[in-house]
């Protein structure tokens, strides 16, 4: 039976980890394996690992660093950053990592979608889309590159594509509301759940943990992905790695 998790979203910068606000201002928050390692002993449902360079740079995947993350890793772990071919989802998946990630990639050929499905299954293959809702007419448009590069493809008629060609999870990143902690966009949940059928996860705007139930009651059964949650304490965000205990977890639903 499927049930909501809680993720945990990590961005790679400069070779350490760092939380934006609206994809700008990354602020430090601490090495990537120490992460790891709290994260381990806090029992998350699973973690997102995202190298926010990789794809700016035209650069491949830092496979040594994916493997020391697989070795210390208890929880299961999605990487993405720069996947351009099934050969290195592949090769991703071996070092132990049960979900790959691709973006920009998956925009640019969306045959690499069902590519990667073919090589490694549809349960390891995740499309992230980063979206902006639109200023002067409704509806979102998907941006690339860390939110400098817009795409003319409709949003809502790739989330179709995307699960067509063999996604086995779509997770939507608010661009808008990332970092701002005061709730995730439900319109938008609502919307994206409406057109596919697949697991979906939401990332960019959690700040408590009740935002989570008020998106789980929204959209029903969802990853509900946050950063800044997870790695921030108290007004002054202060560098605390934390992460619900079960007790929490079990009072909202979230189990």
């Amino acid at each position: 039976m499927l049930r909501s998790r809680i993720i945990p979203c990590l961005l790679r910068h400069d070779g350490g980890l760092v939380k934006t606000r609206q994809f700008k201002d990354p602020k430090y928050v601490g090495d990537p394996l120490n992460a790891v390692k709290i994260f381990n002993e806090k029992e998350v449902d699973e973690l997102m690992f995202l190298d926010i360079d990789a794809t700016v740079k035209e650069r491949e995947p830092d496979f040594a660093m994916l493997r020391n993350l697989a070795v210390e890793s208890r929880m299961p772990l999605c990487y993405g950053g720069c996947v351009t071919s099934a050969d290195q989802a592949v090769k991703i998946v071996a070092l132990g990592i049960e979900k790959v990630s691709i973006s920009a990639s998956a925009v640019r050929r969306p045959q690499l979608i069902r590519e990667m499905a073919e090589a490694v299954g549809v349960q390891s293959v995740v499309v992230t889309l980063d979206v902006r809702k639109n200023k002067l007419f409704s509806g979102y448009t998907i941006y690339t590159h860390n939110g400098r590069e817009k795409c003319k493809v409709d949003f809502f008629e790739f989330c179709q594509q995307a699960l067509e060609f063999g996604a086995g999870e779509i997770v939507i990143n608010s661009i808008d509301r990332d970092g701002e902690m005061a709730g995730y966009d439900l319109d938008l949940a609502r919307k994206v759940r409406e057109t596919v059928s697949c697991p979906i996860s939401i990332l960019g705007g959690a700040g408590t943990i009740d935002h989570m139930r008020e998106l789980v009651d929204a959209v029903g059964v969802v990853g509900a992905a946050a950063g800044s949650m997870f790695v921030f304490k108290g007004i002054y965000r202060a560098v605390l790695i934390n992460y619900p205990t079960k007790e929490e977890k079990n009072r909202l639903g979230l189990k």
